[in-house]
């Protein structure tokens, strides 16, 4: 099974781009699975040392990456963060099989444009996400993780072909 994971900025269209890359696996028959990391890490509180709750997202990718290749998935798609060398090590193996990361890149104006859509009625929440998209994109490009960068600024589904284009998918 070929694991693609899928990093970026907040906001800059990981999930949207892994549900989209989802559909074109479907429409030619090529069976997947999309996950949303951000999901397999939601639980309070978080260790003070792993604010981001990284080690419980890899111990529950671990658990469904084994579920979904008994299931016969060939792909799987997977939208979060790989902020790290070690990061992207702890995914490869999490995964089981062979791991491509693409990281979504888009300039500031359309990051700031999708999360201010998104947390219209969350003041609060659009702050802190607008604070963490410069941070997170900076360590995203000092890192260097990915094998290919995707520019974000075009729609989900043509984001999502390249995405799978690049992947070998």
């Amino acid at each position: 099974m070929r694991a693609v994971l899928i990093i970026g900025t907040v906001g800059v269209g990981k999930t949207s781009a892994a549900e989209a890359a989802g559909d074109l696996l479907a429409a030619r028959g090529v069976p997947h699975a999309v996950v949303d990391l951000d999901g397999l890490s939601r639980f309070w509180p978080a260790p003070a040392d792993d604010p981001f709750n990284f080690a419980l997202v890899i111990t529950n990718l671990r658990a469904l990456a084994a579920t979904y290749r008994t299931a016969g998935a060939r792909v799987l798609l997977l939208a979060g963060v790989a902020e790290t060398a070690d990061h992207r090590r702890r995914f490869t193996e999490a995964t089981g099989g062979e791991l491509v990361v693409a990281r979504l890149q888009a300039g500031p104006a359309t990051v700031r444009e999708r999360l201010t859509r998104r947390h219209a009625d969350d003041p609060e929440g659009l702050a802190w996400h607008l604070k963490r998209a410069g941070e997170l994109d900076r360590i995203l490009r000092e890192a260097a993780v990915e094998d290919f960068v995707v520019d974000a600024t075009a729609p989900a589904d043509q984001v999502a072909a390249r995405v799978l284009a690049e992947a070998g998918c």
